[in-house]
């Protein structure tokens, strides 16, 4: 069988709780009602039994003469009520059984009794109690046993339909009195439950807007509180304790804003002071090397390093203050870009600058084209390659895919490399993350760890997404962007 399904809510379950007390309690008053209702009756009927004796089976032993009125030739039925038994037996025979129909009117039992009725009556104990049995002829009965003057054993017995509809009876207006008290019970119930409960399901409201909101960054707006209930109630309490709660994430989360927005502001501000100074020390470096004069080759080497140094530095100055940007969410251009010449410029790119690698494109017959701005989404791409390339050894296979889905433009970059170690891919995206080389043990060189915030960074800021998914030797850059995407203050159909 199916087990009927469990409320869910707490409101259904405190419900379901009183009903199925209700029903228990109804169904054990019922019951005793029953119980004693039938014993009752059933001592009534020992209390008749007892009054009336055992005339009637005692007149079947002798025939009344014809000229008595009140009696028959069956035996006497005077004060006898329809229904009455009698039966004697002798040597626990049946000798003689009859039973009153109306009134005056009794009909012999000899040849109706079967085998079984009468080894029925025999077993009745000859105590004067009553006993309840069933004659296959009549029915059931309530049956009295005594001791006849010439030893033999008159019955006497009361049908117990009357007492049996009487019960039945209870039973039917129980359950119906009982049913209709449940249903007015569970429906009462659920509202008279659901009025305290209403502030807990405003707290479950407020937790589900709470739930909803981008608590991860950016500034947030926490819902209002839940009303205040009555302290002293459960509901209450945990009203309360939520509204707590509630304030000390509004507290931490405007700290936390706070102090992003300083970092922002720091990285921003010292990004833009040290572009200049980079530059200037790259530039001497240039003008050192470009003197006409003798210069010692240490010297031209010590210039040497501090030229590529300096452009390394003005490199990672220029990422910082990108990254500042999009984090202070600088509005992009949103001009038509063709995603699919950006492929072929940074793949053609790529291969002067990695020619011991295999690189494939796989592009549409048609144009693929997005909004946006062309020249970050061209520096995503080429950051995308520039990982692919420094972290793979020569020989390895770059493919870069190109595909329309619905409304969104799909981009992957995929190589057959030593894949991206476990540890370093829960944080690939973060800033400063580096896989310590381990794609390509022979490379010494590197960054410092901002390609890949970048390419998230422009993909959120178009409003898609970026993932990953590495092993021994495949791994794969998936960027989705969607064909128009809104700017700030931009709506979806200008």
């Amino acid at each position: 069988m199916r087990r009927l399904p469990r409320p869910r809510t707490l409101r259904a379950r405190l419900t379901a709780g009183l009903v199925v007390l209700l029903a228990l309690s109804c169904a054990a008053v019922g019951l005793a009602a029953v119980i004693e209702l039938n014993g009752f009756l059933t001592g009534r009927l020992d209390q008749q039994l007892r009054e009336v004796g055992p005339r009637f089976p005692a007149s079947l032993e002798h025939r009344v003469q014809p000229s008595d009125h009140d009696g028959d030739e069956h035996g006497d039925t005077r004060r006898q009520s329809t229904g009455t038994f009698g039966a004697r037996l002798v040597g626990g025979t049946v000798t003689n059984a009859a039973v009153v129909r109306s009134g005056s009117d009794t009909t012999g039992l000899r040849a109706p009794l079967s085998a079984a009725d009468a080894h029925t009556l025999a077993a009745v104990a000859v105590d004067g109690r009553g006993h309840g049995v069933r004659l296959s002829s009549l029915g059931e009965y309530r049956l009295m046993a005594v001791e006849g003057a010439d030893g033999d054993v008159l019955i006497t017995g009361l049908p117990l339909e009357p007492v049996e509809a009487a019960v039945h009876r209870l039973e039917l207006v129980s359950a119906v009195v009982f049913g209709a008290a449940l249903t007015v019970t569970g429906v009462a119930g659920a509202l008279w439950v659901r009025r305290p409960l209403r502030p807990l399901s405003r707290v479950a409201a407020t937790a589900t807007q709470v739930s909803e909101l981008p608590l991860a960054s950016g500034e947030v707006t926490l819902p209002p509180r839940v009303p205040e209930a009555d302290p002293r109630s459960e509901v209450g309490q945990v009203g309360a304790a939520f509204n707590r709660m509630l304030g000390h994430v509004e507290n931490a989360l405007t700290k936390r804003q706070a102090s992003e927005e300083r970092l922002r502001r720091f990285a921003a501000d010292a990004s833009h002071e040290l572009r200049t100074p980079v530059a200037s020390v790259r530039g001497h470096a240039e003008l050192a090397l470009l003197h006409p004069g003798p210069v010692p080759p240490e010297v031209s080497r010590a210039l040497e390093r501090i030229a590529a140094e300096s452009a390394r530095m003005g490199e990672m100055v220029d990422d910082l203050l990108l990254l500042a940007r999009l984090d202070a969410g600088r509005p992009l251009e949103r001009l038509p870009v063709d995603v699919t010449r950006l492929v072929l410029d940074a793949v053609t790119d790529a291969r002067a600058t990695g020619p011991g690698h295999h690189w494939r494109m796989e592009l549409p017959e048609e144009p693929v084209k997005v909004t946006g701005d062309g020249h970050r989404l061209h520096q995503l791409l080429a950051n995308l390659l520039a990982n692919a390339r420094l972290h793979t050894p020569p020989g390895t296979k770059v493919t870069v895919s190109l595909e329309t889905e619905a409304d969104v433009v799909v981009l992957a970059v995929h190589d057959d490399g030593p894949g991206v170690p476990e540890s370093v891919r829960p944080g690939v995206f973060e800033r400063f993350t580096r896989a310590d080389h381990r794609r390509r043990p022979e490379h010494q060189g590197g960054g410092a760890g901002l390609g890949l915030s970048i390419v998230a960074a422009v993909a959120e800021a178009h409003e898609g997404s970026v993932g990953l998914t590495s092993g021994p030797g495949s791994t794969t850059f998936t960027v989705r962007l969607p064909v128009r995407a809104t700017g700030p203050g931009e709506r979806p159909d200008q």
